[in-house]
């Protein structure tokens, strides 16, 4: 964020003002430039179309020129050729270009800068371009040109991306005109028409190419989408990135562009999505017309209406007749006086005043309502009854995994095989359980239903020590030898 501080900085002006030099140079292929050269391009371009130019000795342009360094707008280095004699070469001379980052920072403030809000509209025309790129990209497939099917992908993510950004930009543009307060109707009626005929052709185009658009994505598809996406990534010009970045990369492009035609099952898609949205709009437009409608007919506003009222309170003869005004017109009711007793009626008695007494704590109810609360009827419990079953079954299923362990278990031994996961849970179970006593003792572990198909172990002294396997590794026990029955 340290590199949009120009744009803030007290000399804001100023700075915007070289960076325009830097932009204006770099247009005409000069990227380094110099104090000097700096404060002749700002002598060149600064006039009236450009009113936030102004123009700057080489003397004031150096300090700014080091202080976008630091924000790292701009990159420094060191260009000698420039001195002519030895005291100027000892007077370190720099020049300046634009920083990869910096660039794009300038980029995002000038564009903010000119940003017009009132050219927002919808793109019809992209439809069409849409269905043509697709039906391009699966000839192209087909023939095997990853040159053609690059360009075709880079075409269709820009043709979407700009139909999507200027949608949002549209209706956000449309929100703020139709939640404003004061609408002037000349303005607003003079552009209705061509306001709800732009939206009409617009939901009309995208209900009638969505199911091309969706046909022409699924043909697409046909080809051979992980030969499609193989040769997008050999043609991708992206070459710092590894073809299997490039190859992801297309093919999360590829899943945006179907899912904005072709809808998840359970799901709408966004192309129905923004058609919705255009339906919505349309309808809150009409309400917007009707309410100018009604306020010409009127002709009052609320603003004069606003201005009538604040004349009769500056008329009223007397303080309780403008309290009464306020009444009748907002209607807000006196506020509740309430009475409780303090918890501690001897430290605090009745007849002290309000003034002298400490707050006294009341509840929600007995403020909002005006009664004192009382103990309602208990809530209802909630039961969650699918989710009982479900840990249920799952319980079950793991008692018999477990019974079955354990049968097996005891059929086939602990040793000369190697017993998987649930075999080895049993085994430490009893384990744990006999060496809890150290004594030689028997462990038991019940069936599915806890009294039958019992499966018992015992730990016997061994005279060396003996090893079972399983699938986590080597189990040794130190002269002990298992049985398992």
């Amino acid at each position: 964020m340290r590199l949009f501080a120009f744009a803030t900085a007290e000399k804001r002006t100023d700075y915007l003002s070289v960076l325009r030099a830097f932009d204006h140079a770099r247009a005409n292929y000069v990227v380094l430039l110099h104090a000097g050269e700096v404060a002749a391009t700002l002598d060149r371009t600064a006039g009236p179309g450009r009113p936030g130019d102004r123009t700057l000795t080489a003397a004031e342009v150096t300090p700014l020129l080091d202080q976008l360094h630091v924000w790292g707008v701009l990159e420094r280095s060191y260009d000698g050729t420039r001195a002519a004699t030895l005291a100027e070469y000892r007077n370190r001379h720099f020049v300046y270009q634009f920083s990869q980052l910096g660039y794009q920072a300038f980029l995002a403030v000038e564009e903010v800068l000119g940003a017009r809000l009132d050219e927002a509209a919808l793109s019809r025309l992209a439809l069409p371009d849409l269905l043509a790129d697709l039906h391009g990209l699966a000839a192209a497939n087909r023939a095997g040109d990853g040159e053609l099917i690059y360009r075709t992908l880079r075409r269709l993510d820009d043709t979407l991306s700009g139909l999507a950004s200027r949608a949002a930009q549209f209706y956000l543009t449309l929100g703020n005109l139709v939640r404003t307060t004061e609408v002037t109707p000349e303005a607003f009626l003079t552009h209705k028409d061509a306001l709800l005929t732009h939206m009409r052709e617009f939901g009309s185009d995208l209900a009638r190419y969505t199911p091309k658009l969706a046909s022409a994505i699924t043909a697409v598809e046909d080809t051979g989408m992980p030969a499609l996406l193989a040769r997008a990534a050999v043609a991708d010009e992206r070459v710092f990135l590894p073809a299997v970045e490039r190859e992801a990369d297309w093919a999360a492009r590829w899943a945006g562009v179907r899912q904005w035609f072709v809808p998840v099952p359970g799901t709408v898609s966004e192309s129905e999505r923004l058609r919705e949205g255009t339906m919505s709009a349309i309808a809150a437009v009409l309400s917007l017309l009707r309410r100018v409608t009604e306020t010409r007919r009127g002709g009052v506003s609320r603003e004069s209406q606003l201005r009538h009222l604040a004349g009769w309170f500056a008329a009223a003869p007397t303080e309780d007749a403008a309290h009464a005004l306020f009444q009748a017109v907002f209607d807000l009711g006196r506020p509740r006086h309430l009475s409780t007793v303090h918890p501690d009626a001897d430290v605090i008695p009745d007849t002290r005043s309000w003034w002298d007494a400490p707050p006294v704590e009341i509840s929600r109810t007995l403020a909002e309502t005006g009664r004192p609360a009382a103990a309602g009827a208990p809530s209802r419990v909630q039961r969650n009854d699918a989710g009982i079953r479900r840990l249920r079954a799952a319980q079950l299923a793991a008692q018999r995994a477990r019974a079955e362990a354990a049968r097996s278990l005891a059929a086939g031994g602990a040793y000369e095989r190697v017993l998987d996961d649930q075999e080895t849970e049993v085994l430490l179970s009893l384990l744990t359980t006999a060496l809890s006593a150290r004594v030689a003792v028997r462990g038991t572990v019940r069936g599915s239903t806890g009294s039958e198909h019992g499966v018992q172990l015992t730990l016997e002294p061994h005279d060396t020590s003996t090893t079972v396997q399983t699938t986590r590794g080597r189990l040794h026990l130190d002269r002990l030898r298992v049985r398992v029955q």
